[in-house]
């Protein structure tokens, strides 16, 4: 009886804290929510100038915001639109802007652009990486807070305030939370979520709002950043702002698409990826087939894969498709051709599989911090593990020489070019194959062209002895290529 009624005391001590917290939240949001002028705010336009990076695809893995990763939008306007109550279902948003693409050395100078993030209401209530972009402005973050039951703790001198946004579950059924930070002045500094990304896991975003200026009745923060990973990949300077827009309509209108251009509504999630075809190549050499090629190679007493895909489910079909090429043997290598993300998402099935993934020197520190972190929410085959990986990745040099217990010998070789500084072409010399990632040998455009020169450059300076070219993404139609296809791309003899 003792036992219990501490229990039962402990539960109500419990409930008084979590409503205390809940009332506390409370009267924090609303006094936040009076300084900034959110109280009677439906909808704000705010414009000034913006530069976007490239998470997950930039040259140095690690640094979104380099050189030639950045485009700057010089006109950026967003214009967000808030439901009463915070209503996920009618929310919308819509940010534009001219652009200029950053300059790649070797490639011709870029066209203007125009950047466009449009965020349909069907989208800000179904898809938590579209709607995190409305309940995390500052605005936004208030309005979702006085929702959504929020609680507060403190840090460092700041309110800590977190919600729980409605009818929105991560694909392992997990719920997303949202934390903004009320400094003492009343202003929004700061709100983080996390999101599920097939490579980082749960992957921290985080807004941070700073140099608060009055517009028209209105607290507007003229400096934002966003960080992705801990790591900067967007950042404006905002000029001007107006609540309660009275051409909203028009503000959230797209213009209409250019004659020809493809239209109509999205045709629902991707299909399963069927079973990836296989191909033997030479005495236990396999190509696994796909729209993102993968080899497989027997080197004895274990296999080493060569790319694991654009996803789990690809990267689980290409482990599975080795495994019945060279069958009974563990796979204990798989070679990840350079870091970008599409390249990188199937890497959590090759860690599942307990494969040391193998990546050049140049991207192994960032990558194994993006893949170290928790996985609660993407549900792959990497978080379903009953004990936690650590330590994913082997670093290479610019010259790396497998060599199997049957004699079987690959080669990892780095290829020097702007599109990642941390390229790996692999070599099979019995084959006498080459195979190479994001490498066009079929009418390059200007852009690709300067990366196939590179592979190119690098091939003829090892004097490497091929016959067949295997590129990650086969030409359409699929057909067989060879170093004169390499060599024609490249425009040299």
């Amino acid at each position: 009886m003792l036992l219990r009624t501490l229990t039962l005391a402990a539960l109500l001590v419990a409930l008084l804290s979590t409503s205390t917290a809940t009332q506390n939240a409370s009267s924090i949001v609303a006094g936040a929510s009076k300084a900034m002028g959110v109280d009677t705010l439906n909808s704000i336009t705010y414009s000034g100038t913006a530069r976007n990076g490239a998470f997950g695809q930039s040259k140095a893995i690690g640094e979104p915001m380099g050189a030639v990763n950045v485009t700057r939008i010089t006109e950026y306007t967003r214009t967000v639109n808030f439901a009463p109550g915070g209503d996920a279902a009618a929310l919308v948003s819509r940010a534009t802007g001219p652009t200029q693409p950053p300059t790649v050395p070797g490639v011709p100078a870029p066209m203007p652009g125009v950047f466009n993030q449009n965020i349909t209401a069907q989208q800000a209530s179904t898809n938590w990486n579209q709607a995190l972009n409305i309940w995390t402005t500052p605005w936004g973050f208030l309005k979702g807070a006085a929702a959504n039951n929020a609680t507060v703790r403190q840090q460092g001198g700041q309110q800590l305030v977190s919600f729980t946004p409605p009818n929105l579950k991560s694909p392992s059924g997990q719920t997303y939370s949202v934390t903004g930070y009320i400094n003492g002045q009343n202003l929004v500094s700061k709100v983080e979520t996390r999101v599920d990304n097939a490579v980082v896991g749960d992957l921290l975003v985080e807004f941070e709002y700073s140099n608060y200026q009055n517009m028209n009745g209105v607290q507007v923060p003229t400096r934002i950043v966003q960080k992705q990973a801990g790591m900067a990949t967007f950042d404006a300077e905002i000029k001007a702002a107006t609540p309660n827009p009275a051409n909203l309509t028009a503000l959230l209108t797209p213009p209409p698409p250019p004659a020809g251009a493809p239209g109509g509504a999205a045709g629902g999630p991707p299909p399963a990826p069927a079973a990836a075809p296989v191909e033997k190549l030479g005495e236990g050499v396999f190509k696994i087939g796909g729209n993102y090629t993968s080899l497989a190679v027997d080197m004895g007493d274990h296999i080493l894969v060569v790319e694991s895909g654009q996803s789990d489910a690809r990267g689980l079909a290409v482990m599975a498709a080795a495994k019945q090429a060279i069958p009974n043997k563990p796979i204990r290598f798989v070679v990840n051709s350079h870091p970008h993300f599409d390249h990188a998402s199937g890497l959590a099935a090759a860690a599942a599989e307990g494969a040391t993934i193998l990546t050049h020197r140049n991207n192994e520190e960032a990558m194994e911090r993006l893949m170290s972190g928790p996985r609660t929410l993407t549900g792959d085959s990497l978080s379903k593990l009953p004990a936690r990986r650590v330590n994913f990745f082997e670093a290479v040099g610019d010259r790396d020489v497998r060599k199997g217990n049957n004699g079987k010998v690959v080669e990892l070789h780095r290829a020097p070019n702007e599109h990642s500084d941390g390229m790996l072409i692999v070599y099979l010399p019995a084959e006498k194959v080459v195979w190479s990632a994001d490498v066009t040998a079929v009418n390059p455009n200007p852009g690709q062209l300067a990366t196939v020169r590179a592979v190119n450059q690098t091939l003829t300076k090892l004097n490497l002895d091929y016959n067949s070219w295997i590129q990650a993404h086969p030409p359409n139609p699929d057909k067989p290529l060879t170093k004169a296809d390499v060599v024609a791309a490249a425009g040299t003899k």
